[in-house]
């Protein structure tokens, strides 16, 4: 059995009025904010998503169900936090994490490094394991349009 995994996570989540926009831990100021059970933060929905599945737990649906009112409301670096928690109990660790978000707006460049460091203090890592980026979809798609976010992760655990 090989000690490393690999896993990639996907979320979306609709760009909405009156809620607040909340990307890796960050509240960014912008007219619009992703609508969701919890914060809606996609970026670390996404970072869920690629470590659940490469630790073969599932999928933050399954952890964490929109039906449950616990999670209402909650901050998704306090699931992330959860996760971590899993994780050490399967004597996993990250060794690396690649984040991409897609979204025409708001630019988030500004706000990049405190993302990464939000998600490697959640993780108990370096910043210089994690790395986010942005891009824009050229106005093509839900993204492009503004109606929307996504995000894609990639991660590579190691067992201990």
């Amino acid at each position: 059995m090989t000690n490393l995994r690999i896993g990639h996570g996907y979320d979306v989540h609709r760009l909405v009025e009156g809620r607040s926009l909340i990307l890796g831990g960050v509240e960014i100021p912008w007219n619009k904010g992703l609508l969701g059970h919890s914060d809606a933060d996609v970026l670390t929905h996404a970072v869920m998503d690629a470590i659940s599945g490469a630790a073969r737990l599932g999928d933050i649906g399954k952890l964490f169900p929109d039906t449950d009112p616990a999670y209402a409301g909650i901050s998704s670096l306090k699931l992330l936090k959860e996760v971590s928690a899993l994780l050490t109990e399967r004597e996993f660790c990250v060794v690396n994490l690649d984040v991409t978000l897609l979204a025409q707006a708001p630019k988030v460049a500004p706000y990049r490094r405190q993302m990464e460091a939000n998600l490697a203090e959640t993780l108990g890592i370096s910043e210089n394991q994690v790395n986010v980026k942005a891009t824009t979809e050229e106005g093509l798609g839900f993204t492009g349009d503004g109606s929307g976010m996504a995000a894609h992760a990639v991660v590579l655990l190691e067992k201990l």
